[in-house]
């Protein structure tokens, strides 16, 4: 891969980090807030489903720093974009759509179709 390609997607995979722990840091200053006490027991079943959405996008946030951390890591350490089935490079429209992606598409089709195939 070009150093300008692995420029490229350092600071796509950093913007995003960055904007993601932005995000989660706000979601906890905002759930730790005020209490407010409803007296309809339907508003207070509102903001509860409210906060539990939040919390489920924010897990899957989280998981995706995780493989963003990841894909930093693979960057510095000059494995980025190499598939980690066949160690075949991965095609750059490819980390383009899925930039923590760890398989090219052949590996990562055929994972899937075992994964269907036994009902995963």
């Amino acid at each position: 891969m070009k150093k300008k390609d692995i420029n490229y997607f350092k600071k796509l995979l950093s913007e995003r980090l960055e904007n993601l722990l932005a995000e989660a840091s706000e979601t906890v200053s905002g759930m730790t807030g005020e209490i407010t006490s409803f007296p309809d027991p339907t508003d207070r079943a509102s903001l509860e489903a409210d906060r539990n959405f939040m919390l489920r996008i924010r897990d899957r946030e989280r998981k995706l720093i995780v493989k963003i951390r990841e894909a930093l890591e693979r960057i510095d350490n000059g494995t980025y974009g190499i598939c980690e089935a066949c160690e075949s490079e991965i095609s750059i429209k490819r980390l383009k759509a899925r930039p923590v992606t760890t398989q090219c598409i052949d590996c990562k089709t055929k994972e899937e179709a075992v994964e269907n195939a036994l009902g995963i």
